[in-house]
């Protein structure tokens, strides 16, 4: 948060396919896939929980002239996760939405949500730093909190749509990422070359 990068930047840096976050991102999640598939209504968010995480999401990755979190739903795809696989880090997400709000609070006397897009980034930099006045939870740090949440973004705007985010395959058309190739029989020499098209996993040739 405290260095303006694109979303591309962000989405394609090294610590993101060189790190755990890849490997996550590989992980399978059978309970989080078939709980995306059965229903898109919040299952362990409560309603406010929702719109502040969704608000947190959105600004990790913002919208601009390509989709963002928002469009590609990682709350949805959040909510699933903490649901099942990722279910131990509920607690963590209730202590970091009260822990969020206060901080809006002590520094805009207002709820996170109700920040415009500046003020939330304030916000969200000052929980990434550790400095957040008014965080309440001495043993949970913000640091953690924000971490968890921008790690969990990133995971719902790249995994596989069957997962509750990347909706529309927003994520893989802005990282220019066009399926899994093992859905498609495989790549071929001239595809890999770029010397021939690909057809991408929504239908389209790349």
């Amino acid at each position: 948060m405290s260095k303006a990068l694109s979303r591309r930047d962000v989405l394609v840096q090294g610590t993101v396919y060189g790190g755990s976050l890849w490997v996550l991102l590989n992980t399978p999640h059978p309970l989080t896939a078939r709980a995306a598939q059965a229903s898109s209504k919040p299952e362990v968010l409560s309603a406010a929980q929702w719109k502040t995480i969704e608000a947190i999401t959105g600004r990790v990755i913002p919208t601009d002239h390509e989709p963002g979190a928002l469009e590609a739903n990682c709350v949805n795809f959040i909510d699933k996760a903490l649901a099942n696989e990722d279910a131990a880090a509920k607690p963590l997400y209730d202590a970091g939405v009260i822990g969020i709000d206060a901080v809006a609070k002590a520094r805009f006397e207002k709820a996170f949500v109700a920040l415009d897009a500046k003020q939330q980034d304030e916000v969200l930099t000052a929980l990434e730093s550790g400095e957040a006045e008014g965080w309440p939870h001495a043993e949970v740090p913000s640091q953690l909190f924000f971490e968890t949440a921008r790690a969990h973004t990133i995971m719902g705007f790249l995994a596989d749509p069957k997962y509750g985010g990347n909706r529309d395959y927003a994520g893989w058309k802005v990282t220019g990422y066009p399926g899994g190739g093992h859905h498609l029989g495989g790549y071929s020499p001239d595809q890999m070359m770029a010397k021939d098209k690909i057809k991408t996993a929504w239908g389209e040739e790349a």
